[in-house]
């Protein structure tokens, strides 16, 4: 039930940032933000805050902004049809009632003769016993009703396509942005609470059941010297040992102004079919605000380049697909972290958030890499793209994407369940 937990509020969190950049940037450029959802499939959440519906949904794949002008939204008012309308004070439609007009017995009914809910705001239509028709200005925050679900609409100005190309790219590139903030963050926090590693010759935090603990050495012991050889870094020690999995070594320590002589034998843990010696110590510790900043931001790099580097891996196919984790292997993965710690476990959240940053700056269709390709080659042509083969691309490029995450599923459950 804890790894259960301790899932759900890492997607949360990773995907909560990831789609507030998105938001965020949206909001500044003046785009009408429709729906801010966590999760895929089925509402089993909502609530309605200003022009926004904010939604968690079933499925933990995944979550969107949904901005205005991305997808068709509402019924188109041809002429001839007959709708409801709702005035204000200074006689401007409030709300168009599409169909269900007798819920609303206040509405005015005309029938359409010309509209324009974009750019000029306003339906003109004839009422009934009337033979001339009459121009209604639209409010700009007016709603349409369909099947009883009212939507805002959106004149041309707050839709994604009418900002700049830089407001565009920056709204996208905001996400995986907010996923690297998350990282560094989440790396400063660890810092903070557990201190900065340091490569000093001493004994930092022990755990009980390592064999430093039972020898008797302590935390904050000075090592002078391992078998005789002198050390002069954290580095050294860790070396010594690793060469010596269940061989018994003696450590000269200096504790209080008294040196003494400890032996201690190291457990062996096997890493990757190598055997090598642990003794349960971590390294030593500082404690620095300005240090944890900057052991952060050093860690975010750091994580950066080693995901970067397993990425290079996979395309020169150093690395294979099958080695590659979905949400099943993640969730696996997670309670072996959970088990070590809330630290660890703070630390593994900033690695995922690194990696779905990363993973989402791919240059392939359906993700936010994709996307900025194209504003790439609108910068260059001078021009956007058309809008419904950019569309087509991104709709093939999500159903691979789709396909890839169940074989990776797939995969996950073979490797943890069925062996």
């Amino acid at each position: 039930m804890n790894t259960v937990i301790a899932f759900i509020v890492i997607f949360g969190a990773l995907v909560f940032f990831h789609e507030f950049g998105h938001f965020l940037f949206a909001k500044r450029a003046g785009i009408l933000c429709r729906e801010f959802a966590i999760g895929m499939g089925p509402k089993i959440f909502a609530y309605k805050k200003g022009e926004t519906v904010y939604t968690l949904r079933l499925l933990p794949l995944g979550g969107y902004v949904r901005m205005a002008g991305e997808d068709p939204e509402m019924a188109e008012l041809k002429p001839g049809r007959r709708i409801g309308i709702v005035l204000n004070d200074e006689e401007e439609i409030t709300k168009i009632i599409v169909n269900g007009k007798d819920r609303y017995p206040n509405a005015r009914v005309i029938e359409v003769e010309k509209a324009d809910l974009e750019h000029q705001l306003f339906i003109k239509g004839y009422e009934e016993e009337e033979e001339e028709a009459r121009v209604f200005p639209v409010h700009r925050e007016a709603v349409m009703v369909e099947d009883g679900l009212e939507t805002q609409i959106s004149p041309w100005d707050r839709q994604f396509a009418s900002k700049t190309l830089g407001q565009r790219a920056m709204t996208i590139f905001a996400g995986p942005l907010f996923n690297f903030i998350l990282a560094f963050i989440v790396f400063s926090i660890v810092a903070i609470i557990q201190g900065i590693p340091t490569d000093e010759p001493e004994l930092g935090r022990l755990t009980s059941d390592g064999a430093a603990q039972e020898a008797g050495l302590q935390e904050g012991d000075k090592v002078i010297s391992i078998n005789g050889q002198g050390v002069a870094s954290w580095s050294d020690i860790v070396a010594i040992v690793q060469e010596n999995p269940q061989s018994e070594v003696e450590f000269t320590v200096e504790r209080n102004g008294e040196v003494m002589d400890m032996p201690v034998t190291p457990q062996v843990r096997e890493i990757e079919d190598q055997r090598i010696g642990v003794i349960g110590v971590y390294s030593p510790v500082e404690k620095s605000f300005f240090g944890s900043i900057v052991h952060g931001a050093k860690e975010t790099y750091l994580w950066t380049v080693e995901i970067l580097r397993l990425l290079g891996q996979l395309v020169t196919g150093q690395f294979s697909i099958d080695m590659l984790s979905g949400p099943v292997g993640i969730y696996v993965s997670t309670d072996t972290v959970a088990k070590s710690g809330i630290m660890n476990l703070m630390t593994w959240a900033g690695a995922l958030s690194i990696n779905l940053g990363i993973m989402n700056l791919l240059p392939l269709p359906a993700l936010d890499g994709g996307r900025l390709l194209f504003f790439f080659f609108e910068a260059v042509r001078g021009k956007p793209l058309d809008r419904q083969k950019e569309g087509m691309v991104h709709f093939v490029g999500f159903a691979l994407l789709m396909l890839l995450m169940i074989v990776v599923t797939w995969n996950d459950i073979q490797r943890f369940f069925l062996q």
